[in-house]
C-alpha cells in the first residue's frame, strides 16, 4: 500500500503522523511511504531520518493527498485537505466530527473511508488509541492550570501546593477517567487539595485504591458538582462520552458565581467542551474570561508537548496502522471489531452512533456487508 503522511498545519500543531520507526516498519512490510518534506523537522525528527527509513519525501500535501491509498495523520483535516480527499482513499486520523458539521460535511462529500482514533476501542471497553493524548493532556491541564492561576496571567495568584503556613489550592476534577487520573496525579504530586468527581462508584473506589488519603473522591451529581466548582480555585474538565459530544457539567450561571481569578481547563473542548461557557482556543490565544473566571480551552493541547505527544501516540496507532497497511481496509475492518469502531465515515455514510446529531447513522457491519 502507499501510505501518505503530511504536514500537520492545524495552529501550533507540530506532532507527525508517523515516526521514522513506524515508517521503517511499513517499508519492512512492502508498502511505500511518502512522507512530506520537514513533517516532523520541528520535533527533531529530520527529513534525513525519514530517508534513512525508506520513506520518499514529497514537497506538498497535495501530492501525498493525490497518490497516496491512505493517509496518517494527527489532527483532524482542515477544510482544505478535507477538498483534497478521494472517493475509497483511507483517512486515519483524529476526527472528533460531533461538534464539527462542516469537517462532517467535507468528510462524507469527499468519499473517503475515514477511521478516527478516538473511537477504536480495546477487548477492555477502553479507547487505545485516545488513551496516549488523554495521558498527557491529563498532565499538561494542571501545568497549564498551574500557569493561569498566577497573577501575571490573570489569575488570583494561588501556588498549587502552598507553602509551610499557607493553605495549597483547591483542585476540583470532574471525571475520573484517563484524562482525570492522569490531572489527580500531577496536582497531588504538586501537593494541591485535590478532589475527583465521577458517576461510576468503581472508578472512584480505583481511584481511592491508586491514591488513597492524598485523593478526595466524591459521586458527582449537580450539587456535589456545584459545590466542588464554587470552592475550586482550578478546575479540570475531563468529561468523555466515546464519539459524541461532551455533556456540559458547568453551567453559565454556575460559572458566574465562581472565584473570581479562579480557573477552568476544559479537556473535553475537542468533543465541544464539558463548561458551557467553552469555546475552542489556539496555542496562540490559549485563553479568555468569562465572569471574572479564566478558560484555558486549547483544542490540541498535547501538540504542545509534541514529540513526546507523536511517539506516545504512534506506539499505540502502529498496529492498527500496520493492519490496515498488510491487510486493506476491507478485510482490517472486517477481521477487527475494535478497529471497525473506529470507523466514522464511509463513502459518504456516517457509521458511528455519537454523532447520529449530524445525519442518519448505518452501521459499520452494514456498509462492509458483514
Amino acid at each position: 500500500m502507499l501510505v501518505g503522511v503530511p504536514k500537520e498545519i492545524k495552529n501550533h500543531e507540530y506532532r507527525v503522523g508517523l515516526t521514522p520507526g513506524n515508517v521503517r516498519q511499513l517499508t519492512a512490510h512492502g508498502h511505500q511511504v511518502l512522507v512530506q518534506a520537514s513533517a516532523g523537522t520541528a520535533i527533531g525528527l529530520t527529513d534525513a531520518e525519514y530517508a534513512a527509513a525508506g520513506a520518499t519525501l514529497v514537497d506538498s500535501a497535495a501530492e501525498i493527498f493525490a497518490k497516496a491509498e491512505m493517509i496518517v495523520k494527527v489532527k483532524e483535516p482542515q477544510p482544505e485537505e478535507c477538498r483534497m480527499l478521494r472517493p475509497g482513499q483511507i483517512l486515519f486520523t483524529y476526527l472528533h466530527l460531533a461538534p464539527d458539521p462542516e469537517q462532517t460535511k467535507l468528510l462524507q462529500a469527499s468519499g473517503a473511508i475515514c477511521i478516527a482514533y478516538e473511537t477504536v476501542t480495546d477487548r477492555n471497553g477502553g479507547l487505545p488509541l485516545l488513551a496516549p493524548m488523554s495521558e498527557v493532556a491529563g498532565r499538561m491541564s494542571i501545568q497549564a492550570g498551574a500557569h493561569c492561576l498566577e497573577k501575571s496571567y490573570g489569575g488570583i495568584g494561588i501556588l498549587l501546593g502552598g507553602v509551610p503556613g499557607t493553605p495549597p489550592a483547591k483542585v476540583a476534577i470532574i471525571g475520573g477517567g484517563v484524562v482525570g487520573t492522569n490531572a489527580a496525579r500531577m496536582a497531588i504530586g504538586l501537593e494541591a487539595y485535590v478532589t475527583v468527581l465521577d458517576k461510576s462508584l468503581d472508578r472512584l473506589r480505583a481511584l481511592d485504591l491508586q491514591f488513597g488519603r492524598r485523593l478526595n473522591t466524591v459521586y458527582a451529581n449537580v450539587d456535589t458538582i456545584e459545590q466542588a466548582v464554587l470552592e475550586a480555585d482550578l478546575v479540570i474538565g475531563a468529561v468523555l462520552v466515546p464519539g459524541a459530544e461532551a455533556p456540559k457539567v458547568v453551567s453559565r450561571e454556575l460559572v458566574a458565581r465562581m472565584k473570581k481569578g479562579s480557573v477552568l481547563v476544559d479537556v473535553a473542548i475537542d468533543q465541544g467542551g464539558c463548561f458551557e461557557t467553552s469555546h475552542a482556543t489556539t496555542h496562540d490565544n490559549p485563553t479568555y474570561v468569562v465572569d471574572g473566571v479564566i478558560h484555558y480551552c486549547v483544542a490540541n493541547m498535547p501538540g504542545a508537548v509534541a514529540r513526546t505527544s507523536t511517539f506516545a501516540l504512534n506506539n499505540a496507532t502502529a498496529p492498527f496502522t500496520l493492519a490496515l497497511a498488510d491487510k486493506g481496509w476491507q478485510q482490517a475492518l472486517a477481521e477487527d471489531v475494535h478497529l471497525r469502531n473506529g470507523l466514522n465515515v464511509f463513502r459518504g455514510q456516517l457509521t458511528h452512533p455519537g454523532i447520529a446529531h449530524l445525519g442518519p447513522v448505518v452501521t459499520p457491519e452494514s456498509v462492509l456487508g458483514l
